[in-house]
């Protein structure tokens, strides 16, 4: 059974950072690009973040380029998402993703597999 488990969200003033973890279990986590999507009320899903399978390639929303920083770690099974100078804006449920292919770019959220649960990031001005 495939579980993407986010973790690191909570509360933070606007211009803090947040680190948020998406812990893989059930597959083969190397042959997968994964991503970072999220989603605020009344909102349609949007692309946050995308890596590639082996991690070289990375890929940003233009909302969070120059802020966010995606990474990964493919011995612990763990993507990463490190959120600088966050902005009320980016108040949302973040998810993360799992695409069997290698496009780690593609906002189009129905490419991708697997998900998690999402975790709230909610930030305060």
């Amino acid at each position: 059974q495939v579980r993407l488990v986010e973790s690191g969200g909570g509360l933070v003033q606007a211009g803090g950072s947040l680190r948020l973890s998406c812990a893989a279990s059930g597959l083969t986590f190397s042959n997968y690009a994964i991503a970072w999507f999220r989603q605020a009320p009344g909102k349609s899903r949007e692309f946050v973040a995308g890596i590639s399978q082996s991690g070289v390639g990375t890929a940003y929303g233009a909302t969070v380029k120059g802020r966010f920083t995606i990474s990964r770690d493919n011995v612990k099974n763990t993507v990463y998402l490190q959120m600088n100078s966050l902005e009320p804006e980016d108040t949302a449920v973040y998810y993360c993703a799992a695409a069997r292919n290698n496009l780690y770019s593609n906002i189009n959220s129905a490419a991708y597999n697997y998900w998690g649960q999402g975790t709230q990031i909610t930030v305060s001005s």
